[in-house]
């Protein structure tokens, strides 16, 4: 999980950022090739499904499009697994960035918290001084009230 150091960017590494090519250039080619070869096999049924005088030919033609029909089960087969594989992905990398959030702000709030109790104790402080030098000033006016009422 990327913390985000010291340049505050936040973004993937560039290690993370070259999987994550290479593993979308992977995916794509499996995309490509499993819809290839729906597309061939379609097309070669599509091209063998002429009827013919010969019964054997028929056959055979139709052993053909047996094995190419097949061959276009197990190619969508594996769309729908790269489909699954994809959602998950999108969701557990979905977790992962909130996660990576989730502690980005968490971090951020804690330094806040340090900030605001820095200048709470900073303003505790700061009436303390204040008000022992009220005191100061009223217990000295009260004196020196209590030293002219006397003389008077």
């Amino acid at each position: 999980m990327n913390k985000g150091g010291a340049g505050g960017g936040g973004g993937p590494t560039a290690a993370a950022a070259l999987a994550a090519a290479q593993k979308q250039k992977t995916l794509q080619q499996r995309v490509d090739n499993d819809i290839g070869n729906i597309v061939d096999n379609f097309s070669f049924i599509v091209n063998v499904a002429r009827v013919n005088d010969p019964p054997v030919r028929n056959s055979q033609e139709a052993f053909m499009m047996e094995m190419r029909a097949s061959r276009m089960v197990q190619a969508a087969d594996s769309l729908l697994k790269l489909v699954s594989e994809l959602k998950q992905t999108a969701i557990f990398s979905g977790f992962a960035t909130l996660n990576d959030h989730v502690e980005q702000r968490t971090e951020e709030l804690n330094q806040l918290a340090e900030k605001t109790d820095g200048m709470l104790a900073r303003i505790g402080e700061d009436a303390a001084a204040s008000l022992t030098e009220l005191e100061s000033h009223y217990y000295s006016s009260v004196r020196t009230n209590q030293a002219v009422s006397g003389l008077q």
